[in-house]
């Protein structure tokens, strides 16, 4: 890692990314449930009506849910800022997500909205574009640009960016 993303991880008190982890006992036996269905935790309406809410605002069109860690969230964080994208990062691991495992109850209305479990999930205009794949052939193919256009969203379009320069070092070694 770099040393801007080496400072980052750091930060996360919780997270030792310089140390080797130690691997967590495996889970206790348990019979499988017969219905998918009652497997599944039930969405917890406060975390739907928040997504919903977020993803309808118009005065904030563009709306990116994230983990402050992830090194994907931080490409399209570099993206935004090269492009001077207004947006706003709903952060899922932060303190304010953590209390009563807010966070987690959002990522579960996301996955269902989404049909993906990835994280950074975007969301511009009320239409979900994905994650940073998406987000970024989305950009490389104009469409990204082309939807904030048609939301009035104040950009720098004249930005020249290499998307895959924005992506982590590892996936491009040298």
């Amino acid at each position: 890692m770099t040393d801007e993303e080496l400072g980052i991880s750091r930060s996360t008190p919780a997270a030792r990314f310089d140390a080797p982890s130690t691997p967590p006992p495996p889970p206790p036996a348990a019979t499988a449930p017969t219905d998918a269905v009652a497997a599944a935790p039930a969405l917890a309406a406060d975390a739907e009506a928040f997504v919903a809410q977020l993803v309808a605002d118009p005065a904030q069109p563009v709306v990116l849910f994230a983990l402050e860690w992830c090194e994907f969230c931080w490409s399209l964080r570099k993206l935004f800022a090269a492009c001077a994208i207004p947006y706003r990062s709903v952060d899922l691991d932060s303190a304010e997500y953590q209390v009563g495992d807010r966070g987690g109850k959002i990522r579960a209305v996301l996955a269902a909205r989404t049909g993906s479990k990835t994280i950074p999930q975007l969301c511009v205009g009320g239409e979900w574009i994905g994650g940073t794949t998406e987000t970024m052939a989305s950009f490389k193919q104009g469409r990204l640009q082309q939807r904030l256009r048609e939301l009035g969203v104040v950009f720098d379009a004249d930005a020249v960016v290499d998307p895959d320069a924005l992506m982590p070092a590892w996936l491009h070694p040298r």
